[in-house]
């Protein structure tokens, strides 16, 4: 249980104590089960939190989803991931944030220990490790494999999941603009800064993990996924190009 943060019979708890914050973008066919789950596991926690959907200039019914699913919807238009993100914490107003992708399910435990680390006051965010909602080729999971690996032993969250104070995040200016893909790296390393120098730790669960959906796998070959490592890799400024980082943005039936 999270026994720092008050319970809903004081006055204090009307306010809202954690925001989940999703962007999407043309997620009608998956945010449904995304906020079904997110539901689930919030009931399980006698807090108030709230749903924050980042409309990122959507063209089907990711909205109309969101609303009716008792999201609170925030309209983004320019498409890239990490404004999206930092449009959805302006909207915020609660002292932890929880950020979701609009394909991922969160076990009610996470949530639970993700919101309980930050309210005793040791840890300023973190993350969690990853499975994926069906067999992934085996490039693939040689890729997640070594992502747990360098997840675990860098300290740095997958997109995913990233939960934080909201006071660390305001106070490192967010997710990087500046960059199309990758944002949660970086974004990793400066809260974990902020953290040392607030005496508070970054910390990925290693006992918990967030269910997401491998169809990026499934769309690309494994040659182009290897191509794409060797690009970033080898130029790692190709992050601030959208046309160059078009597997996070671009999809084979649009």
């Amino acid at each position: 249980m999270i026994n720092s943060i008050p319970r809903d019979n004081s006055s204090s708890s009307r306010d809202l104590v954690y925001s989940v914050i999703i962007p999407a973008y043309n997620e009608e066919a998956l945010l449904p089960a995304t906020l079904s789950s997110l539901h689930l596991a919030m009931d399980s926690i006698p807090h108030r939190g709230e749903i924050i959907v980042v409309d990122n200039n959507s063209t089907d019914r990711t909205q109309h989803i969101a609303k009716k699913n008792g999201a609170r919807v925030v309209f983004e238009p320019f498409r890239q991931i990490a404004k999206a993100r930092n449009s959805g914490a302006r909207a915020a107003t609660s002292d932890f944030f929880i950020f979701l992708d609009a394909d991922t399910i969160l076990p009610p435990q996470l949530l639970q220990k993700a919101l309980s680390l930050l309210a005793k006051g040791c840890h300023c965010g973190g993350g969690t490790l990853i499975s994926f909602d069906s067999q992934l080729p085996f490039f693939a999971r040689s890729l997640v494999g070594f992502w747990t690996w360098i997840s675990k032993t860098g300290k740095l969250a997958a997109g995913s999941f990233i939960f934080c104070l909201a006071r660390g995040f305001h106070d490192i200016g967010g997710f990087d603009e500046q960059v199309y893909a990758g944002e949660e790296v970086f974004f990793s390393r400066k809260m974990k800064a902020w953290g040392k120098k607030n005496k508070l730790l970054f910390t990925i669960i290693a006992d918990q993990a967030v269910i997401t959906s491998g169809r990026k796998f499934r769309w690309y070959s494994s040659i182009q996924l290897a191509l794409l490592i060797m690009l970033l890799t080898v130029f790692p400024f190709a992050l601030r190009n959208r046309d160059l980082c078009n597997f996070w943005y671009r999809r084979p039936n649009q």
